[in-house]
């Protein structure tokens, strides 16, 4: 008997005792667990049973009612679907009212809330970003009992932030509510508009205050106990202590200065143009500044040229020749990180779209009128006027990360340091990732006399190649760098490090030997870049931890512990580089794809399109995005100061 069929049954089973069916077909007030078909809950009504027929039935109920409903229970119950039928019968409002709910055979028996509530451990996640959605979308939450603590109640995609600054794509279009997001999971996550304060490692709490109107009624701060600490807040912009930054400079870290930067845009076109102004003032209002070369940076002058190309000077003719952009960066080249053709490529565009490059020259202090920088190479210091700055130059801690930092003996980190598996150093049961934190990756040399000792298992003082070979997969997942460095030095595997200096294979090498092997191992050891794409496989693999911790501690998956016994109970974190891209404006890109790969131009740039289309975290902002990108090219951008 299929669902459908069971349906039809119950449905019988209620005119047989004399019963009116009222049938509404509004299957959201249904709990369905996704066994039935998509035929039985099409087909699956809402029935509503009015009072008087309820008095019928309680009338008549002794021998009749009881025989048809045993009868549907040996039905159900000896029915080989795997979808059963539950029908719960409660008293409310003078009604009674069937409910339907679909129960795979092997589900567990159900369960008083609070009671399966406390056994299940407190993971309470810090952060809305890219790290702390990415964990909660792939997080087994049965297991767990789940709280969110965020200052604002959505996601937003980052990558996209520069093209809100110019009205390219809107705001709302690149968030999505962090409520939608959580609803869609089969289970219970809480969330908490508020921002945490403070960080007691030693007791488990955390200490919150909510940023919402202080005219409603009720406390805004509270705290919150925790089994687990998922920190994922994210950073601030580093202004390196200098003077006048925060006072008079845009950032570019949230929608919230994505939406100042293009009302400040469009107010330096608007004061340009008012009448008595001088042709200096006018290109002092007209000079937008971008301190700091990097992806953000170089993005954002690019949209900003678009956008002025494209649409101001056509809103704006009086002052189309007084417009200016610059970059100041400080090392020798923007783009620094990308590869060396790409920041070649950025820069001959710039300086063909007319955009200035200052590279090596360093900021001294910033003025609302001037911008003071020091040439490294002269020593020469001078002054440029300034509409608008955007300070673009790395990240910083929050500052509950550094309260947090001096607490644990971290004071004199930039960020918070982990080790390989996301584990805060110092503290067993908190994890970082994202922008707040960095992997302290541990180095080859230290373990080097405990490697050596593992492998020589018949405690000769050398080592054989096959004595060798049985560690050489613990040391390539325990030490990502041994990897990283034959890539880099173009070796087939980890063999060819034994060799001699004439290329020929040893038999076997002692201690001093092994130990120069490796020795240049650890110089390919870097730091993670603190971007969306680290963030978010950050996120994923610590939720995969969470979902197999109770697995991993019988039948551990790590590697061999070389300063120990048995192995660890993870695999170390891996970052996989899947590639990044660098919109350069007027419809070109670069990107650096994975293999080496490098590719410039117009085709770059729909493949740009299409790859972050497709990485939006739900359909309502992926047809946004789209449809915002179709409205500019037809319509151009709008310049409203809203």
């Amino acid at each position: 008997m299929n669902s459908i069929q069971v349906i039809e049954l119950i449905q019988h089973t209620m005119e047989v005792l004399g019963m009116r069916l009222e049938l509404k077909h509004s299957i959201d007030r249904f709990w369905l667990d996704g066994d039935l078909s998509v035929e039985a809950k099409r087909a699956l009504p809402h029935v509503i049973i009015s009072s008087s027929q309820k008095q019928k039935y309680l009338a008549n109920r002794p021998k009749k009612n009881m025989t048809v409903f045993s009868h549907i229970n040996r039905v159900i119950h000896g029915s080989s679907t795997p979808s059963k039928l539950l029908v719960l019968f409660s008293v409310s409002s003078g009604s009674l009212v069937a409910y339907s709910e679909s129960q795979a055979e092997t589900d567990r028996p159900n369960v008083e809330l609070s009671r399966t509530e406390s056994k299940k451990k407190r993971v309470v996640v810090l952060g809305t970003g890219w790290a702390g959605t990415s964990f909660l979308r792939d997080l087994d939450i049965s297991k767990y009992d789940v709280q969110v603590v965020s200052p604002r109640n959505y996601f937003a995609f980052t990558p996209l932030l520069p093209s809100v600054t110019c009205g390219t794509v809107e705001a709302r279009s690149i968030v999505e509510p962090i409520r939608n997001m959580i609803k869609k999971r089969s289970g219970e996550i809480n969330f908490w508009e508020a921002e945490c304060l403070k960080i007691d490692a030693a007791n488990k709490r955390i200490f919150c205050k909510s940023n919402l109107d202080e005219n409603l009624v009720g406390s805004n701060e509270f705290s919150l106990e925790y089994d687990y600490l998922v920190i994922a807040i994210g950073a601030e912009v580093n202004t390196f202590n200098t003077p006048g930054v925060l006072e008079h400079c845009h950032f570019l870290k949230e929608v919230e200065d994505a939406q100042r930067i293009r009302r400040a845009v469009i107010d330096c076109f608007e004061k340009a143009v008012l009448p008595g102004l001088s042709e200096e003032e006018r290109q002092t209002n007209l000079h937008f500044v971008i301190v700091g070369g990097g992806p953000t940076g170089v993005e954002f002058a690019a949209e900003l040229h678009d956008f002025v190309q494209e649409d101001l000077v056509k809103l704006y003719p009086s002052v189309r020749d007084l417009v200016k952009i610059s970059v100041i960066q400080s090392g020798d080249h923007i783009l620094n990180t990308f590869d060396e053709r790409i920041s070649s490529f950025a820069e001959q565009k710039f300086r063909r779209d007319g955009i200035e490059v200052l590279t090596g020259s360093r900021v001294i202090n910033v003025s609302d009128k001037f911008i003071n920088m020091k040439m490294k190479s002269s020593g020469e210091v001078f002054s440029v006027p300034h509409g608008m700055v955007l300070w673009s130059t790395g990240v910083g801690a929050r500052p509950v990360v550094k309260d947090f930092m001096e607490k644990i003996g971290q004071g004199n980190r930039r960020v918070l340091a982990t080790d390989e598996w996301l584990r805060v150093k110092g503290c067993e049961e908190v994890y970082a990732l994202g922008d707040c934190a960095t992997i302290d990756q541990r180095k080859i040399m230290v373990d080097m006399l405990n490697i050596f000792k593992a492998a020589d298992k018949d405690n000769s003082g050398t080592l054989t190649m096959e004595e060798f070979e049985d560690v050489i997969d613990d040391i390539l997942v325990r030490y990502p760098q041994v990897d990283l460095y034959l890539k880099r030095n173009h070796l087939p595997d980890i063999r060819s490090l034994l060799k001699d200096t004439m290329g020929r294979e040893r038999e076997e090498v002692n201690y001093e030997e092994f130990k120069s092997a490796l020795s240049l191992v650890d110089s390919q050891t870097k730091s993670l870049p603190a971007t969306a794409q680290v963030a978010a496989q950050q996120g994923a693999y610590l939720s995969r931890c969470f979902n197999l911790r109770d697995k991993c501690e019988s039948n551990p998956e790590g590697p061999r512990r070389f300063t120990g016994v048995g192995r660890h109970q993870f695999r170390p974190f891996r970052y996989k580089h899947l590639g990044q891209f660098a919109p350069l404006g007027g419809e070109q890109a670069a990107a650096e794809l994975p293999g080496d790969w490098v590719s410039m131009g117009h085709s770059t740039q729909w493949l740009w399109y299409s790859v972050y289309a497709s990485k939006q975290v739900s359909w309502r902002t992926r047809v946004l995005v789209v449809f915002d990108w179709t409205r500019r090219f037809i319509f151009g951008r709008d310049s409203s100061r809203i």
